[in-house]
């Protein structure tokens, strides 16, 4: 996991109508310098800093205008600090001569690393021989192979280098022109299975490439070409200072504009045309088709079947462990009963969402060549490599008793629990009922409850911190889960010193702070199993129809409310968080399954809603969570509630605000 950024200056940028999803509002005047994200970008990869540049420049001395060509150098990062070492390399001859050459527009790439792959210590931005530049934030877990002992940005960039560079004029498939089934970048972006933002330079074609996956799991915030800033931006997360510079900027009708927003989820490319060099650097940003038939089906999220028939319905509901097997004789699944008294009759639709959870947290716990290396510096039963944001709800607890599958039994696993009202926290009391459940089904686990108690009232600093890591969503609402998941993942508070055998009372608790780097999230689940109340809403108003259209929006935007927030948040505490329910595989499964064999809202809270999860719950022995209804973190920690008092007086008052929609105060 990474912070990436770059920053493009003297190109004259033709965004086309289907780059952006509004025309350019007017902004605040905002200075973001490179110090400032290398700053906030630091703190995500705390392993390595790097930056480059490519400089774009032209023969001047060329009589025709037609005749001039555009040519790109790269320079290192300490030549970029000293401007008298890129002359000295120009006039060797490293850049051409720099009498002869124009500068007309230039490309700075700034990569952070948090390194959770590879033997050796890599650095970003990655350069290749021929002049090809890559920034990669995210994790390969599928579609290009990874040796368990190489990084995967290197192998990325290795593949990169062998496209074609037809892609930029908007074609995806295979490169027919060069007759050896050279793909194109959009094809190999589409290609990657995990949580990705890229940027990308190729050589061959002057062409700039970036993007983000298709559920926008990782942050890549922009900043497009305005009268004011004619830069154009992109990086992992927006700096303190681009936050509060603007913190009161307006247009007159009270709309509040932002110097950042997020990207949305696609692949884009940035053509430099030479055409016009005798006046300016022109380019054009174009949004090209994923290339990957699979992919774009999980984009449109079609599901298979979502209105019953009154028998199915019944069925669903009803069906037998041996009807069930009648009906599916051929079927390779296997269904089994839970051991112990409580021995329960499961789906094979349960169970083929369970075989596609293990499956995708058994890709995102898999002990990399990385860990060895920290293994030989602390002690092996001391190490944690994964924990758990953890409320001891039905999604964390499914998530932990998976991880416990995965993972090597010499390992802990730390859970992650963070309360503004003490012990008296909803989240902390399921917490400490779900870690003896857990403790139950796998005894010999070394399970440590992290509890991250917090104040309020104590955060000023933290509070705006926070504000500019959620940049550019903006209300109470975002403030509140933002500042939530980061305490959650800085990983820093109590631990019972001896946990399951006294009363609560008589433990001894002693500081504790994880240093595990890879935190999984149960991001996801709600949207694609119907565990919101206006899901219940949505189905008492428009049935089954509404129901999976609310579902569908919900899945289709999570990038814009949930992802990039939430991963700007975890990440500043030098932390990736990885989300096991947005895996495609995952995603595919619950498509494939009618809706109500994944939800039934006709019965109660803690029931019917999330229905296929709770089924997956009871299959790994977890009784308890199965009934647990939903309840979100900001209401949850309680954070919520204290915010509304200090916002706005008390939750009545919150309530009739409409407190969570309510942009935040910067003043």
């Amino acid at each position: 996991m990474c912070g990436i950024a770059l920053i493009v200056s003297g190109i004259r940028i033709d965004l086309s109508p289907s780059t952006l999803s509004q025309s350019p509002n007017p902004e605040p005047l905002v200075t973001v310098s490179v110090d400032d994200l290398k700053a906030a970008l630091r703190r995500r990869g705390p392993d390595s800093l790097g930056s480059k540049k490519v400089i774009l420049q032209y023969n001047k001395n060329l009589s025709s205008v037609e005749d001039r060509e555009l040519v790109s150098v790269v320079i290192e990062d300490a030549e970029i600090e000293n401007d008298q070492s890129y002359l000295q390399n120009c006039s060797n001859g490293k850049a051409g001569n720099y009498n002869q050459l124009g500068n007309i527009g230039e490309l700075q790439f700034i990569g952070a690393i948090l390194q959770l792959r590879g033997l050796n210590p890599i650095i970003q931005p990655f350069v290749d021989s021929y002049g090809n530049v890559l920034i990669y934030n995210g994790e390969i877990f599928g579609g290009i192979h990874v040796e368990s002992d190489r990084n995967d940005g290197e192998v990325l960039m290795q593949t990169l280098a062998n496209c074609c560079s037809c892609g930029s004029n908007g074609h995806t498939g295979p490169c027919s022109v060069a007759g050896h089934g050279c793909k194109s970048v959009p094809n190999v972006f589409s290609t990657i299975k995990g949580p990705w933002a890229i940027i990308y330079w190729q050589e061959s074609s002057r062409t700039l490439w970036f993007g983000r996956d298709a559920f926008g799991r990782r942050s890549l915030v922009v900043h497009w070409p305005t009268v004011k800033d004619s830069r154009f931006l992109l990086s992992s997360v927006s700096p303190f200072s681009s936050v509060y510079q603007s913190s009161d900027f307006e247009v007159e009708n009270g709309t509040h504009h932002n110097f950042w927003e997020e990207l949305s989820c696609g692949i884009y490319s940035l053509s430099m045309d030479a055409s016009k060099l005798h006046e300016y650097l022109a380019g054009e940003v174009k949004k090209h088709e994923w290339g990957n038939a699979m992919l774009s089906e999980l984009i449109k999220w079609e599901r298979v079947s979502f209105n019953p028939k009154p028998d199915e319905l019944h069925g669903s509901l009803n069906e037998s462990l041996e009807g069930q097997r009648h009906r599916h004789p051929a079927s390779s699944d296997t269904v089994t009963f839970e051991s112990g008294p409580d021995q329960t009759m499961v789906s094979f639709p349960a169970h083929n969402v369970l075989s596609a959870l293990r499956k995708s947290v058994i890709l995102r716990a898999s002990q990399y060549r990385i860990f060895e290396a920290v293994r030989c510096y602390s002690r092996q039963e001391e190490h944690v490599p994964v924990a758990v944001l953890f409320s001891g709800g039905l999604d964390s607890m499914i998530l932990s008793a998976l991880l416990d599958e995965c993972l090597d039994p010499s390992y802990g696993i730390d859970l992650l629990n963070v309360s503004f009202d003490g012990q008296s926290a909803p989240d902390r009391i399921s917490a400490k009922a779900g870690v003896k459940e857990l403790r139950r089904i796998a005894p010999l686990r070394r399970w440590k409850l992290v509890e991250i108690d917090s104040d309020l009232s104590k955060l000023t600093l933290e509070m705006k911190h926070v504000t500019s890591l959620i940049n550019p969503a903006n209300t109470y609402m975002d403030l509140n889960i933002g500042v939530a998941l980061w305490l959650a993942a800085s990983g820093d508070g109590w631990v019972s010193e001896r946990p399951g055998i006294n009363s609560d009372e008589d433990q001894q608790r002693l500081r504790y702070k994880s240093e595990a780097r890879i935190v999984l999230v149960g991001s996801g689940a709600d949207e694609q199993c119907a565990g919101y109340g206006r899901h219940r809403t949505k189905y008492r108003c428009g049935g089954w129809h509404g129901l999976n259209e609310e579902m569908k929006l919900d899945v289709q935007r999570i990038w814009k409310r949930n992802m990039g927030r939430d991963d700007r948040c975890i990440a500043d505490n030098g932390k990736e968080a990885r989300f096991p329910f947005l895996d495609e595989d995952v995603i595919k499964v619950l498509l494939d399954i009618p809706l109500w064999e994944v939800t039934n809202l006709d019965q109660p809270s803690g029931t019917g809603d999330k229905k296929i999860l709770r089924e997956v719950a009871r299959m790994l022995g977890l009784h308890e969570a199965a009934v647990l209804p939903k309840r979100a973190i900001q209401f949850g920690s309680r954070i919520a509630r204290e915010s509304n008092r200090n916002v706005f007086g008390s939750n009545r008052a919150a309530n009739q605000a409409s407190a969570g929609s309510v942009v935040i105060n910067r003043s």
